[in-house]
């Protein structure tokens, strides 16, 4: 038979473990046995329980009657979780091998942390961007590869040539994008008469501002502003159709029943841009050399027959062609980037409009670069 302090002790044992408002405020007293048997009811209560707003914080566990691991690493999570919020916690009253327990579990805590890997230095980072830069350098070059393939079994089977895509491209290319490229390059051709006006008026050579204006626009800015607006409204449209049929699956699909995604939604995009853009900087040249021409005549008084007259004798046939010369290269260029970064596409719409974006930026660059590039050659050919 047990003593009746035994009994009273074997009861207070196996007590439920519980949480309540102490005596004080801002404090919260921890009764009962908090051992892994009673964790499953405790834990939701103690996370539940009201704190005060502010004001130190306190923990009273002198009603606790039994603990064990598991219910010193819930303490210890209640007081760290406090704490990591900017809250002063004073833990009182446990018992000594408790608070020995507690301490044991806090100090394992600390050196169970992962320490944070070391940054990588300056030559890591340049070779990660260099590998990942050749990565998709090669994945490019690959589908510039099957893109060929493509178009070369196309020549050698004409009836695998998809015309109607073709024509309804070069209708949303092409024939769509007349009044924003007319528009644009009109307004250059004004602007640069204008800033040409006013330092050629000072020498008495009012009438060469033509040499300006149709040399200016012939050779350069017109096949180089016409890609770059395409590149932004068409080149961003091939991403984007093409990303969005990625996404859901519908090229996956197509490759199912046979056909190559390739030669439906590539080469037609690609041929309808070659075709468009040279036509579409003859008609930007034609819109810019009226806008210097309007310009001219508004600002130096020079006649439209002048001018015409004097813009006969600047620009050579090889000016002419240099220009138009430019545009299939452009026009090459932003069709295979922009479907290009539409089969990268993955996941979701976000992963569409990322390759979007990107899509653009690589077209702009690219013809850019392929502009001085092209400088560059006929500098050195004299031309």
């Amino acid at each position: 038979m047990l003593s009746g302090d035994s009994q009273k002790m074997g009861m207070l044992t196996e007590q439920a473990a519980d949480v309540s408002r102490g005596s004080a405020a801002g404090e919260m007293s921890c009764t009962g046995s908090w051992t892994v048997g009673g964790l499953a009811s405790l834990e939701p209560r103690v996370e539940a329980f009201a704190w005060p707003a502010e004001g130190e914080l306190a923990i009273d566990g002198s009603a606790i009657t039994a603990m064990d691991t598991s219910g010193a690493w819930l303490l210890h999570r209640t007081r760290s979780t406090l704490e990591l919020g900017g809250r002063s916690v004073r833990l009182h009253g446990l018992r000594a091998e408790f608070d020995a327990l507690l301490k044991l579990i806090a100090a394992r805590a600390a050196g169970a942390q992962v320490p944070s890997p070391p940054a990588p230095s300056a030559l890591a980072k340049l070779g990660e961007t260099a590998w990942i830069g050749l990565l998709r350098l090669w994945g490019m070059l690959s589908f510039l590869g099957e893109a060929a393939v493509a178009a070369l079994r196309s020549i050698a089977q004409p009836r695998r040539i998809r015309w109607q895509p073709i024509l309804h491209n070069l209708q949303t290319g092409g024939f769509e994008a007349l009044p924003i490229t007319g528009l644009l390059s009109f307004l250059l051709g004004i602007v640069i008469a204008y800033q040409g006006a006013e330092q050629l008026r000072r020498f008495g050579a009012n009438i060469y501002v033509a040499d300006l204006v149709g040399l200016s626009m012939v050779r350069e800015l017109s096949p180089l502003i016409t890609a770059i607006i395409v590149a932004g409204r068409s080149g961003s449209a091939y991403t984007a159709q093409i990303g969005t049929m990625k996404v859901t699956e519908e090229i996956d699909a197509l490759r199912t029943i046979g056909i190559p995604p390739l030669e439906l939604l590539v080469l037609p995009k690609a041929l309808a841009m070659i075709v468009a853009l040279p036509l579409l900087t003859v008609y930007t040249d034609v819109m810019g050399i009226l806008g210097g021409m309007v310009m001219a005549h508004a600002q130096l008084d020079l006649s439209y027959g002048t001018f015409l007259d004097r813009l006969d004798d600047a620009i050579t046939l090889r000016s002419y062609l240099i220009g138009i010369g430019k545009a299939p290269v452009f026009a090459a260029i932003i069709a295979l980037v922009g479907c290009y970064q539409g089969f990268q596409a993955t996941g979701s719409a976000d992963s569409v409009g990322r390759q979007t974006t990107t899509s653009v930026v690589q077209s702009i660059f690219l013809v850019i670069v392929a502009d001085a590039l092209f400088s560059v050659i006929f500098s050195w050919l004299h031309i």
